[in-house]
């Protein structure tokens, strides 16, 4: 059975270590990463793995949305000339204070590449958009056993 949509906003960095654990193994395709410089926001759109259906319910993904607004700067590192249909496994999204409230906001992805955001400050917003489908294996995490996903 289909749990509520999710809808986590995060404004420190306590709040995103809650959207990280919701976030973990979400399935992300390159060409999902959009940085809007205009708007300073990075956005990116996967298929979220439910943790907390998957404990009453079968393993199901839900596609979602992670917004982070105030975002000054991106760079990339491990990402290569390779294919932008390339999917990703998003492992840890975490925060690091340089000058508060900003910082660096880094998602760490399965085969070792990142994504750092330079902030103002943490503003971050997990949203379920209400799709659903079965879980599948993700790059860097097998699915012989849905629980250990």
């Amino acid at each position: 059975m289909a749990g509520d949509p999710l809808k986590l906003i995060a404004l420190d960095r306590e709040g995103l270590d809650v959207i990280s654990a919701h976030a973990q193994n979400t399935c992300v395709k390159r060409v999902d990463m959009v940085w809007l410089p205009g708007q300073h926001r990075f956005v990116l759109a996967g298929m979220r793995y439910d943790w907390v259906g998957a404990k009453t319910g079968p393993a199901e993904r839900v596609a979602s949305v992670l917004r982070f607004d105030r975002v000054l700067r991106v760079s990339r590192l491990g990402f290569g000339d390779d294919k932008p249909e390339r999917t990703l496994n998003l492992v840890a999204v975490t925060f690091q204070r340089t000058d508060p409230p900003a910082g660096l906001i880094v998602l760490a992805f399965a085969d070792g590449a990142l994504v750092r955001l330079d902030v103002e400050c943490v503003e971050a917003e997990l949203l379920d958009l209400g799709h659903r489908a079965p879980a599948e294996s993700c790059p860097g995490h097998a699915l012989t056993d849905p629980s250990a996903v």
